[in-house]
């Protein structure tokens, strides 16, 4: 909590898990969600700044942090993102926010996306960092992509493997994660990493496979059904040049495929931009969530 002065920390009961969270300011509501294998904590350098004129919640994600992390089911269900997505629609309704706007890095991102479809008519905007949709990514995998994506195959593997295996080296394994990206570990704080590595423990290693065996599995079968079926809300999309989505992909037509309304620009860092451009994207995220009704 230290590195969110101001915030009150709460602990919601959803239908399907505890949700951890951190909230603070006034406002029209934002909701923030992180990315693999973080935790809440990498909004620390955008939300307390943000909370000066929204009522922020950054969230930790089912199976990640402080939330629940049950075992996963054999269809992986629990941690489909729809499953994941209404987690997050019924905090928001426990912390009195009927509408609110959205922001999701990474497997948040992924989690925001499917919220937006499913609950649109309470999200009033949605922003997605450096990510591409997730069908979009499988159907144009390809050897370049597997290898810079090599996780979501290794993830994805029957159970226990990839946990084991994982388990046997979670400190390299994260911080490995974490600071591939140019300029490596100096933009992630010691707090943060040792707050990432407490919270990536044996079931927040499951929660986590677990999340990318829904996303190759049942995710799949959910966003096949409405993938013709636009967004409403405004989008914004930010990328980084340095990271696979900024490389292999032309992330503004990929979310234009997806929604009405889309705009964005990409970033000289690398896949964590909250931590590595935070200025830049409080920037953004102002400039964006001021031009879209609450």
């Amino acid at each position: 909590m230290s590195m969110f002065a101001g915030f009150k920390q709460k602990k919601i009961r959803t239908s399907g898990a505890a949700i951890n969270l951190v909230t603070a300011g006034g406002g029209p509501a934002v909701l923030l969600l992180h990315g693999y294998p973080e935790t809440h904590v990498m909004w620390h350098k955008v939300a307390p700044a943000l909370a000066r004129d929204y009522t922020v919640v950054c969230a930790d994600l089912r199976g990640y942090g402080d939330s629940s992390k049950p075992k996963g089911l054999p269809d992986h269900a629990n941690y489909s993102k729809r499953a994941m997505a209404q987690d997050m629609a019924e905090v928001m309704s426990a912390l009195g926010h009927r509408r609110f706007h959205l922001v999701g890095h990474d497997r948040g991102g992924r989690v925001a996306h499917r919220l937006a479809r499913d609950h649109g008519s309470r999200v009033s905007s949605l922003a997605v960092l450096d990510i591409s949709p997730t069908l979009r990514v499988f159907q144009n995998t390809d050897m370049a992509l597997a290898r810079a994506f090599y996780h979501w195959f290794f993830l994805i593997q029957h159970a226990p493997m990839p946990e084991r295996m994982i388990g046997a080296m979670r400190r390299d394994y994260l911080l490995g994660r974490i600071g591939r990206s140019p300029g490596g570990l100096k933009h992630f704080p010691k707090a943060a990493q040792r707050e990432y590595l407490r919270c990536f423990d044996a079931r927040g290693i499951h929660g986590s496979c677990e999340d990318y065996r829904a996303a190759a599995s049942i995710d799949l079968a959910h966003d096949r059904k409405n993938i013709k079926k636009k967004l409403r809300m405004p989008v914004l999309a930010l990328w980084a040049k340095h990271s696979p989505v900024g490389t292999m992909f032309d992330c503004l037509a990929d979310w234009r495929a997806m929604a009405r309304d889309v705009r964005g620009r990409a970033y000289d860092c690398g896949h964590f931009l909250p931590e590595e451009k935070p200025v830049e994207v409080l920037r953004d995220l102002r400039g964006f969530l001021a031009r879209s009704p609450a």
